[in-house]
């Protein structure tokens, strides 16, 4: 078996049997990749089947010079699953990660903005632009809904059920949720398309998409990046922020007003409890107010 065909059929296992993002899967195959390099490079030929632990212990050690304790972690447990699935598919019998143990890490808090930087944010858009109104609808349905990234560049309109007040949104895995979405956002979503989406031309496949750029196409992740950090240095906000930090915001400031966990985990998308439970560590105070008011005890 070569290292390329197996890991062809590793990213087609993870996207049909899986139902894994194409982004999950190029993550996967990168980790892989990795090790298939430094066998190159070191003139090593062992097949996927052949190899031991003893040289992918020796390819950690040599990749861990160029990586922090998270990456190493994460590196290792894309290898780990990959060989999981040689040893499901039967083309071996052990794992040779098995008793590699991964780096210690704690657990890293999301960044978050308070409700005052968001509204600093919102209002340093220049409204006086098409594209300012997009933005300005691209931070609110971020902030409002908890979306991630590619979960908004991917919004249709076919996707928004305004009467029902919610949001039909694709997750990881090709997972389908409902989300509220407040009548605030919706006005600006109403808006954003009858002022501004209506008049762009629009081209051939993206006529549902709902984000479009000038060009009438769908936004890139990457572009999305670029608006927020652009807007963030304009408000003169200095903290390390990305689309992403708008859903940390969203559960953390719904946690703070007394939240249901578990709604928040639903709205969230998340699979386990575990990764919603994140944000218990964000403010303390919310925890001591939970014993006062419902410990017998108290």
């Amino acid at each position: 078996m070569k290292w390329l065909n197996a890991l062809q059929d590793y990213q087609n296992y993870l996207r049909i049997e899986k139902g894994l993002s194409n982004n999950s899967i190029e993550a996967y195959g990168r980790d892989v990749k990795k090790l298939i390099k430094y066998l190159e490079v070191n003139h090593i030929s062992l097949s996927p089947i052949a190899i031991s632990d003893e040289e992918v212990k020796q390819f950690m050690y040599e990749t861990a010079k160029e990586l922090n304790a998270r990456s190493q972690a994460r590196l290792l447990s894309g290898l780990r699953n990959f060989f999981n699935y040689l040893i499901f598919e039967d083309y071996r019998n052990d794992n040779p990660t098995s008793l590699i143990e991964a780096p210690k890490i704690g657990r890293k808090l999301p960044d978050t903005l308070a409700v005052k930087e968001i509204d600093q944010l919102i209002n340093s858009i220049d409204l006086s632009t098409n594209e300012g109104e997009r933005n300005r609808t691209i931070i609110e349905t971020l902030y409002s809904c908890g979306l991630r990234v590619s979960e908004l560049i991917n919004l249709k309109i076919s996707d928004l059920f305004f009467e029902e007040g919610f949001i039909r949104v694709l997750g990881k895995g090709n997972k389908q949720r409902f989300v509220p979405i407040n009548i605030q956002t919706q006005k600006y979503i109403t808006l954003y398309q009858t002022a501004i989406r209506n008049h762009i031309k629009i081209q051939k496949g993206f006529e549902d998409t709902l984000f479009l750029n000038r060009r009438g196409k769908i936004l890139t992740r990457v572009m999305i990046f670029t608006i927020v950090k652009n807007l963030a240095e304009k408000a003169g906000i200095h903290k390390n922020i990305s689309p992403h930090t708008f859903r940390h915001s969203f559960a953390t400031h719904l946690l703070e007003r007394g939240a249901n966990l578990l709604a928040i985990q639903q709205m969230l998308g998340h699979e386990s409890i575990t990764t919603t439970e994140i944000y218990m560590h964000l403010d303390k105070r919310y925890l001591k107010e939970v014993m006062t008011n419902f410990h017998p005890r108290k």
